[in-house]
């Protein structure tokens, strides 16, 4: 029978003579770590070995290597795909993981997202344009200032409310307080409204602490939360989406900057297959630095046909305004969530006019497109 492979593609960031020798190290690295004079057992050689498959040298003097890694050292689990992929590697600073690709059985064991965009569309009521999402901030604020800005939101019409990813259980404002006052105001303001907009409160801590805290919000009717996969773990990660199929995530990047995997195989790829309904991610021209063509090419992997996978929403963020809402939606289309929110805030006293004027930008961006 036939071994099932996955594929990943590595930059290697040394003399283009030494490319080979040098991914075949990286293939034994990823594989078995020892060396292949030493691997006795034909089975584990033909099997379990990663093979180098091509080699394509690149303009800059480095070379892209393709590995194909055998299925099975995965055993279906997202912390050992990571480990498998990436995880010695990691450690030696020549090399970078550019981009992956895995079997359809594996990428219909860990199940992609639960809702993905179309489950969002339905949750938020929001069709034909982009949906628009704003953050909690600051930390240190009370549970009733925290619940009074989602009131101010709400009324605004923006269609998801999202605690800032640094909210854990701080003592200016614990999680089940917090996520109960803001989930009733955002109830109690669409109940009046007829809109939809949704909270999302931020996750934390270990598998049990966040399976109470799922527990606890659910009571209140949260539907949708905010996670940190690279914080919590993406084998955690993944198992709580497994574990509430009818519940949407939306995943954070933090940490994703701290190792070598290029973003659009991260953030685009690797989040999406372990669950991500959504990913937030660092757009161009904003705090930080990633090139427009990698934010593009996040976009298109969230979205693109991959085995049947729902497709996930990407969201572009850090650092945007409300002027660029026009730029954002043709860059990333209807099919996007803009979260905007320093920018709204700095607006103080002016804040529910400038969340108005965000919904209104979005809304006039899709109407201009039709």
């Amino acid at each position: 029978m036939p071994r099932s492979d996955i594929f990943a593609v590595y930059r290697l960031q040394v003399p283009p003579a030494m490319a080979a020798q040098r991914a075949q190290m990286l293939a034994l690295e990823q594989s078995v770590e020892m060396p292949m004079e030493a691997v006795s057992d034909r089975r584990i050689v033909s099997d379990v070995v990663a093979r180098v498959e091509q080699i394509e040298p690149q303009a800059d003097g480095s070379s892209l290597a393709s590995l194909s890694l055998a299925a099975e050292t995965v055993c279906e689990d997202a912390g050992q795909l990571m480990n498998m992929l990436f995880g010695n590697c990691s450690l030696q600073p020549d090399v970078e993981l550019v981009d992956i690709e895995v079997p359809a059985s594996l990428a219909r064991a860990f199940g992609g997202p639960n809702l993905g965009i179309d489950g969002l569309r339905r949750l938020t009521g929001a069709v034909g344009r982009p949906l628009t999402c704003t953050a909690l901030k600051p930390i240190g604020s009370s549970v009733d200032q925290l619940s009074e800005l989602c009131r101010t939101f709400a009324q605004a019409g923006i269609d998801v409310i999202k605690d800032d990813h640094g909210w854990a259980n701080q003592r200016s404002a614990p999680f089940a307080e917090r996520a109960a006052a803001c989930q009733r105001v955002v109830h109690e303001t669409n109940a009046t409204s007829g809109r939809r907009t949704l909270y999302a409160p931020s996750l934390h801590g270990t598998h049990v602490q966040m399976l109470r805290q799922i527990e606890l919000a659910r009571q209140h009717g949260v539907s949708v939360f905010l996670i940190a996969p690279l914080i919590c773990g993406v084998a955690t990660f993944n198992a709580l989406k497994r574990e509430h199929p009818d519940l949407a995530f939306i995943a954070h990047p933090a940490l994703g900057g701290a190792g070598r995997i290029a973003p659009p195989a991260l953030l685009g790829k690797l989040f999406r297959l372990f669950g991500a309904d959504a990913v937030i991610f660092p757009n161009h021209g904003g705090r930080f630095t990633y090139p427009a063509e990698t934010c593009r090419d996040i976009a298109h992997n969230n979205r693109a046909p991959w085995h049947g996978l729902r497709a996930t929403l990407p969201v572009p963020a850090g650092g945007m305004s409300v002027e660029r809402v026009p730029e954002l939606k043709r860059e990333y289309g209807a099919d996007s969530m803009l979260l905007i929110g320093g920018s709204l805030l700095i607006a103080r006293e002016r804040l529910a006019g400038r969340s108005r004027d965000f919904v209104e930008a979005v809304t006039a961006a899709a109407e201009a497109a039709t």
